[in-house]
């Protein structure tokens, strides 16, 4: 495994931030990393990069217990931080060049973080003088600069305008095809768009961990439909895979199914063999954003 994490807790004073957190990432994954402000996200990405210490349990990356192998962790991580911490004084080429000393690593690097990041117009420029969007785009630089294993972002899209946050969700999908990345994000679209999987963390402890395609498998169905005349709940009550029937305002129905197969056949079967017509039916599927807000309730 590129990341395990083994019943990891840590306090501060009487709060408890993380509560024997555990899970495992390989390599070749993007995983969205979410939970409501507070659930203790920043917590572990910050043990995980040796920022913080544990209380308990144990964390590896890449094979290095990170208390005892903290010096290789650092090596084999790259991360950018939420407050994406600039030396703003500097240029942009200049602050890469000494984040490629502080890894050791060659200058050739610098050219090829720079056309990932898509940088290259900004790059003979001062980071005060750069938008919240390009600040972000140089600190995921300074971030690969070394070629890390592991990648860890901490609200990465902050600041990006539409067309940056496609480019950015690109290179990340792009990254995530041989690195392990683990993402941070309140926007539910991005992890649609980019993630394999996902860990949902909720006052500190992990509410569930799984692929993209288990939870679209867990996913409600909605139908709405409009009759032509009024019937009875009992009736629509009877449809298979039925979980509730809700009346909207007379003629139109809420109908929620527990299933992925497509229950728009059976609901026209229904209309037919009980002498009705269908007004207007509309599909829904319960989205990721649903899903967050019914686990962190």
């Amino acid at each position: 495994m590129s990341i395990s994490i083994e019943n990891i807790s840590k306090n501060f004073g009487k709060k408890q931030a993380l509560s024997e957190v555990s899970f495992d990432l390989t390599t070749g994954s993007v995983t969205g990393f979410l939970g409501p402000n507070g659930a203790g996200k920043s917590t572990l990405m910050k043990i995980l990069t040796t920022t913080l210490r544990a209380d308990s349990g144990k964390a590896f990356i890449n094979g290095f217990d990170l208390s005892k192998n903290p010096m290789e962790v650092k090596r084999a991580v790259g991360y950018l931080a939420e407050t994406n911490p600039l030396y703003e004084s500097m240029y942009v080429k200049e602050y890469l060049v000494f984040c490629a000393n502080v890894y050791e690593v060659s200058k050739q690097n610098i050219a090829r973080v720079i056309e990932q990041t898509g940088i290259a117009e900004a790059s003979k420029q001062k980071i005060c003088e750069l938008s919240k969007g390009f600040r972000q785009r140089v600190g995921l630089a300074a971030a690969l600069i070394h070629n890390p294993a592991v990648l860890i972002l901490d609200e990465p899209s902050t600041g990006l305008d539409p067309n940056q946050l496609t480019d950015i969700r690109n290179l990340i999908r792009e990254l995530g095809k041989e690195k392990t990345v683990l993402l941070s994000t309140h926007i539910m679209q991005e992890v649609e768009a980019v993630c394999d999987r996902v860990v949902l963390i909720n006052k500190g402890k992990i509410i569930t961990h799984q692929s993209m395609d288990e939870l679209d498998n867990q996913k409600d169905q909605k139908i709405f439909v409009e009759f032509d005349c009024l019937i009875e709940a009992v009736l629509l009550q009877k449809l298979p895979n039925i979980q509730s029937v809700i009346n909207k305002n007379g003629l139109e129905w809420e109908l929620t199914f527990d299933s992925q197969k497509d229950m728009r056949p059976m609901v026209f079967d229904f209309a037919h063999d009980n002498g009705l017509k269908i007004v207007q039916l509309r599909h829904l599927n319960k989205n990721l954003e649903a899903l967050f807000k019914e686990l962190t309730h």
